[in-house]
């Protein structure tokens, strides 16, 4: 069993337009679908699964999962904005699975004919993650207005810089960044490295960060959320494991691994 590889969203790129088939959760599990004990699976090929960068953790255990089920199959991924990854399947980059962080950037998808049938697998909150000395003194989503407070933030038209702007227009603050990054773990990364004060990340990010992060909580009457759809690519050169890995996320083994990330359900 090897590893799934981690490809640069970047170098995504080809000539081939894509779509899909969506699937149901309720709906038979495909025939390629993981199972305990698939060691005689006949499911084989090599698929490109798209995904939020806030997906990395829990999709590449995942995809560690159909391989051990499927030896057949191997699994690479592109993290990054999901509006970034839209783009790139726009442009006509090979893959076969979608996974955004955001139901707006995925009906854009399905509108250019890309996908069709996406299903709502997680949802995900916002947390402020500071370093773990927290220099700026931060305790609260207030202290993020504050001038001498230098937050990251990511841009506007990514999921997590949507919901951001959600939560500060709920809490009727205005919040000048100091830098806004292409996606959520570029934000939680100048955090981490201690070259800003704050930034405003998911949930998901603060606990997957460990110790190199601390994680300030939002009050549930100002924060946000986000819903994560999931859809197949329809010029999928092996539509099976496509269909197999989307099983796999909305199986009850997706739903625990996606918890333990800091995923709810949606």
């Amino acid at each position: 069993m090897h590893r799934p590889t981690l490809v640069a969203t970047g170098l995504v790129a080809a000539a081939v337009a894509l779509s899909a088939c969506g699937t149901d959760p309720a709906r038979p599990t495909s025939p390629g679908a993981a199972s305990a004990g698939a060691a005689t699976s006949t499911l084989e090929g090599d698929i490109t699964v798209l995904a939020a960068a806030s997906l990395t953790e829990p999709f590449t255990a995942l995809g560690e999962q159909l391989e051990a089920d499927h030896p057949g199959v191997h699994v690479t991924f592109g993290f990054a904005a999901s509006s970034t990854l839209a783009r790139q399947i726009a442009d006509g980059a090979p893959a076969d699975v979608f996974a955004s962080a955001s139901t707006t950037t995925m009906d854009a998808v399905v509108t250019a004919g890309g996908a069709a049938e996406p299903v709502v697998f997680a949802t995900n909150s916002m947390q402020i993650a500071v370093p773990p000395t927290n220099p700026g003194g931060v305790t609260g989503l207030p202290d993020l207005a504050d001038p001498e407070v230098t937050t990251a933030l990511c841009q506007p038209e990514v999921p997590c810089g949507a919901t951001a702007a959600q939560v500060f227009a709920q809490a009727g603050l205005t919040v000048t960044p100091v830098t806004l990054e292409p996606d959520v773990k570029a934000v939680l990364s100048k955090v981490r490295l201690g070259e800003v004060d704050a930034g405003l990340v998911y949930v998901t990010d603060v606990l997957a960060a460990g110790d190199e992060v601390r994680g300030i909580e939002i009050p549930a009457d100002i924060d946000a959320t986000t819903d994560y759809p999931i859809a197949t690519l329809s010029r999928s050169a092996h539509p099976d494991v496509a269909a197999a890995f989307m099983d796999l996320v909305l199986s009850a083994r997706g739903v625990q691994v996606l918890t333990a990330a800091g995923f709810t359900r949606p």
